[in-house]
């Protein structure tokens, strides 16, 4: 072993201290935005059957899971709404007492400080589950961005902080954003899904919103997983258009889609930690083959250290308890 010459990396991990010490990512409770699914009646309480431990909540339970929210020092909450009645052009959606203004209304007047992200899009509301109108079994692209900009501008009045549209149709944003200018809303921030993948990832999700297409697929306006240069065409046009926050879903198999918009634009990223994502570690931990609070908190790293500055995601409840214990 004489002369051997190499560096000594473990050196600065001999420690719990000394691994804190020269830490380079952060995972802290205030970049975590909390996912809120939102039905009319009373008394509503559901848990999804495919993600254990989110639930279905009607208005008159929101104020005691607000209250549990805002104790774990979560700041940020994106409000999701099923709606009563559906028709082909989501009328739900932008109509000024549907449920997501509802909710909007009732959290902001109790926790006026927590910041309300609203999720805007048709999908949910539509009796056919596409994000646009159709026509003759197509997705009419223009004529959605009216609505579109209808649902932000009702969103906005009810008082929600941040509009949220996921829709990826073409346009989206500049619409919404001459939308939210013209009703006096200028000071209102865009948080688009600006890099939006056709998923499988997404099934749980449309459990809980009740937002399966009833024929075809999302594809002609959801990104191909294949592509990672349209990623950035699409952020791109995104930015132009005037959108503040940039999206990227899912997260955990686009950790590099994540990297290359992080590398590419200065605006806030957002990691969407979707639905299936959440599920398979869930699944894994009831089944006692995983530690659920190890992966967890692991897996939205890796995210941080991609690049994302915010996650949205439905661990946030438990990875706030966690972060605590750290």
């Amino acid at each position: 072993m004489d002369n051997l010459q190499f560096r000594r990396h473990r050196r600065l991990r001999k420690s719990n201290n000394m691994r804190a010490l020269v830490r380079e990512t952060f995972l802290r409770t205030e970049d975590l935005i909390y996912p809120l699914f939102v039905v009319e009646g009373n008394h509503v309480k559901n848990e999804v059957p495919s993600m254990p431990g989110v639930y279905q909540i009607s208005l008159d339970y929101l104020e005691a899971e607000m209250k549990e929210i805002v104790s774990l020092g979560i700041k940020s909450v994106i409000v999701f709404g099923v709606p009563a009645e559906k028709d082909e052009v989501g009328t739900q959606a932008y109509h000024d007492h549907g449920i997501v203004q509802e909710a909007i209304r009732a959290i902001k007047k109790q926790f006026s400080e927590l910041i309300v992200v609203a999720d805007t899009c048709l999908c949910q509301y539509t009796s056919h589950g596409h994000c646009g109108i159709i026509e003759e079994g197509q997705i009419l692209n223009d004529p959605t961005l009216n609505l579109l900009a209808q649902t932000a501008i009702s969103q906005a009045r009810a008082g929600a902080d941040i509009i949220a549209p996921s829709n990826m149709m073409d346009g989206f944003v500049a619409a919404i954003r001459k939308g939210l200018d013209e009703a006096g809303f200028e000071d209102i921030p865009i948080m688009s899904y600006a890099v939006k993948y056709a998923s499988s990832y997404y099934g749980p999700f449309r459990d809980a919103a009740h937002s399966s297409p009833q024929f075809g697929d999302r594809k002609t306006y959801q990104m191909d997983p294949s592509n990672r240069l349209e990623a950035l065409r699409e952020a791109q046009s995104d930015v132009e258009e005037g959108a503040d926050f940039l999206i990227v879903k899912p997260a955990l198999s686009y950790l590099d889609i994540i990297r290359d918009v992080k590398n590419e634009f200065n605006t806030p990223i957002v990691a969407y930690n979707v639905s299936g994502e959440y599920s398979m570690i869930k699944a894994a931990a009831l089944n006692g083959w995983v530690d659920e609070k190890s992966l967890v908190l692991e897996k939205l790293t890796s995210m941080k250290r991609a690049g994302a500055d915010l996650i949205i995601t439905y661990a946030a409840k438990d990875a706030a308890r966690w972060l605590r214990e750290e």
